[in-house]
């Protein structure tokens, strides 16, 4: 019963279970963290490190489809000694991917089966609302609800007016605001955990993503480091890692990220333009680009009246074109993976002729 406890608290639901009957003679596990191809597990049997297997290797087709931190999977468990070996990644209910950092076009799962995704902006150097509206698209599209927290408070001197900037272009989605040198300044995010519960910290290098876990931890768990001389964050996390809270619920700890580009966010980026889309269905043409040149743009209008700004449009218009591009290419390359696995059944074929 001890160990069913502590999976309930790892985030292990009914519906978890249900997808994983039918795996009779493997073990349900949660990655707790990752490094290159090795991964932390959790299950009712204790801690061990695992791996995947080959034929899971063989049949993955997008990165996406490796276990990421945050996803249940079900493990041989090797009770022999050795490292788990991992069989199958069971369904997520929310996944945050990105576009991986580079040049390639492939995408990368930041955290798998979260409930709330904590979107931290400091309000120093580091307060940027186009980078909030990429961060917000991409949350809402990922299935988990997103929270926006406002760190450092103490060195903002005029809060209001950015708690009005940051309200414009994030509708519908909670802003608390923290400040981890105060004793109570973190607070507010208690409300958001609890048992079985999983929240993600995203946001850019010394937002203070680690400090408020240390907060919520009540110990020194995780490095931390302060700003530059130039007022940019220094990396201190370099992993993702799943920590099990003393009060209850998990948390995620992601490296900070200089890039966050889009990956199939379509959704998320209408939810945050809603404003936007809204206009949209009032102008002449359905193809309209907004782009000033086409007669009874609704959109454009708004911009001439002050009603819409035109940075917020620009910024609507450039995340629509990465998100189109990254739809266009992604074809082709499942094209391209599933070539080259037809070759590989076919060599496969001639050897054992």
């Amino acid at each position: 019963m001890g160990n069913e406890i502590t999976m309930r608290q790892h985030g292990l639901s009914e519906a978890i279970e249900r997808s994983a009957e039918h795996f009779t003679e493997l073990t349900v596990s949660r990655v707790i963290s990752q490094e290159k191809g090795i991964y932390r597990l959790v299950s009712s049997q204790g801690e061990k490190w695992g791996e995947i297997s080959g034929r899971f290797h063989y049949d993955i087709q997008t990165k996406s489809e490796y276990p990421a931190v945050g996803d249940f999977v079900m493990v041989d468990w090797n009770k022999s000694g050795g490292n788990a070996v991992i069989q199958h990644v069971l369904p997520r209910k929310s996944c945050f991917i990105r576009k991986a950092a580079g040049v390639k076009n492939e995408e990368q799962v930041v955290a798998a089966n979260i409930d709330t995704v904590f979107l931290c902006m400091s309000l120093n150097n580091d307060f940027n609302l186009r980078r909030l509206e990429r961060y917000v698209s991409i949350a809402w599209n990922s299935g988990a609800v997103p929270v926006i927290v406002l760190t450092k408070s103490d060195l903002c001197e005029d809060l209001d007016s950015k708690l009005i900037e940051v309200s414009s272009v994030a509708a519908g989605v909670d802003i608390l605001v923290t400040n981890a040198m105060d004793h109570n300044g973190y607070e507010e995010i208690y409300p958001y955990l609890g048992e079985g519960k999983t929240i993600a910290f995203i946001g850019s290098s010394g937002v203070g993503k680690s400090t408020l876990i240390n907060c919520l931890m009540g110990e020194k768990r995780l490095d931390t480091n302060g700003l530059r001389n130039d007022d940019k964050g220094r990396h201190t996390t370099t992993h993702r890692e799943l920590i099990l809270l003393p009060s209850g619920g998990m948390v995620i700890d992601t490296p900070g990220m200089r890039e966050l580009g889009m990956w199939d966010a379509g959704d998320g980026i209408d939810q945050t333009f809603a404003d936007i889309e809204m206009l949209a269905q009032r102008c002449r043409f359905r193809d309209c680009t907004h782009s000033g040149s086409e007669p009874g743009c609704a959109v454009q209008e708004a911009v001439d009246r002050g009603e819409l700004s035109i940075d917020r449009l620009r910024s609507y218009q450039k995340l629509m074109s990465e998100n189109r591009y990254v739809e266009d290419t992604q074809g082709y390359l499942a094209e391209k993976r599933q070539k080259f696995k037809n070759i590989a059944k076919i060599n496969k074929r001639n050897r054992k002729g």
